[in-house]
């Protein structure tokens, strides 16, 4: 893949396989451990599926935004109008192609949408709370801590299947 220019796009129903494939690949199993962001030592499992993805993009209050480069998938994001502020969540680049500023490039368009687009504060996010480096990434971009934490949904497969019994979320929340 060249060095192209990155562009962005909402998703539409026919991009939620290649999504699926994306945000698996960056999470779990062996393929995500090319890059930093994987969950492979927190979690099994599936992260998502195309009944999710679908169901996200029916969402009147989300979005999926989409980077491309080249016309090729590289990144993706979920927006959500949530309590007064934007809601992040779902973000993947491609494990390969981690560390080349795709994913801060995301971030960024995806805070432009929450701020122009919805006219919204704030964006907010949870981030297991284990995951210090990530926690790190976003803090050098703005993000802080809230205090609050969620409790991690255990029994649930739709969001792995947990391999330590000590997770939880915290908060993190950025003024735009």
């Amino acid at each position: 893949m060249s060095d192209g220019v990155l562009s962005f796009r909402d998703a539409v129903p026919a991009d939620a396989p290649a999504v699926v494939a994306l945000v698996e690949s960056a999470y779990r199993g062996e393929s995500s451990r090319a890059g930093w962001t994987t969950e492979a030592d927190l979690l099994d499992g599936q992260r998502t599926d195309v009944d999710d993805v679908l169901g996200l993009l029916r969402d009147p209050a989300g979005r999926i935004v989409l980077a491309e480069r080249d016309g090729v998938l590289v990144g993706c994001a979920n927006l959500r109008r949530e309590h007064g502020a934007a809601y992040f969540g779902m973000f993947a680049v491609r494990p390969t192609l981690q560390g080349q500023r795709i994913g801060d490039a995301l971030l960024r368009e995806c805070e432009r949408l929450a701020r122009e687009a919805w006219a919204l504060p704030a964006l907010r996010m949870t981030v297991i709370h284990t995951r210090t480096e990530l926690i790190a990434w976003y803090v050098r971009r703005g993000y802080a801590a809230t205090g609050e934490r969620k409790p991690f949904p255990y029994g649930d497969p739709r969001f792995g299947l947990p391999r330590r019994d000590d997770l939880d979320f915290i908060v993190l929340q950025k003024a735009l």
